[in-house]
């Protein structure tokens, strides 16, 4: 089996376990067995990986999206946690107001830039500082452009 079956496999099980392998049968209407064998890493189970809509059922219930997750990193993807409510108002000037988050994030990502660059080395810890800096200005300017297409409207 591949390093990447074998990781596959081993979330798989994280996110039955996660859930509760009792849950998780009630949940998908599988069996234990069945769900044991998408996460076995016999030789006779290889080539056995849970289905789609499966892993989409248990992750809507588990804590963490394992399976997603790592298929995710298998394609060098980051996954990235949207907690805002998209649906909600937003309050005040629009486009204005996103020009100010815009060069307040920015403000942050440098700031925190600036401190992983001290020593000349970023750390994993100051690269993930960065990257969940670089997500919220990406955020703002996603923002920032769907009220740009409503004002255009």
């Amino acid at each position: 089996m591949t390093a990447a079956s074998t990781y596959l496999k081993r979330n798989t099980e994280a996110l039955v376990k996660d859930v509760g392998i009792e849950a998780a049968c009630e949940i998908t209407g599988k069996s234990k067995a069945t769900l044991g064998r998408y996460y076995s890493d016999r030789d006779e189970h290889a080539d056995r990986f849970m289905p789609v809509d499966v892993v989409a059922q248990l992750e809507a219930e588990a804590g963490y999206p394992h399976v997603t997750s790592a298929l995710a990193e298998l394609q060098k993807i980051t996954l990235s946690f949207d907690d805002r409510r998209p649906n909600a108002a937003t309050e005040g000037g629009g486009v204005n107001s996103d020009v100010i988050a815009l060069s307040q994030r920015f403000a942050m990502l440098m700031s925190e830039y600036q401190q992983a660059m001290e020593d000349n080395v970023i750390t994993v810890n100051e690269a993930k500082r960065l990257l969940r800096e670089t997500v919220l200005l990406q955020r703002v300017l996603i923002d920032m452009k769907l009220h740009l297409e409503d004002e255009s409207d």
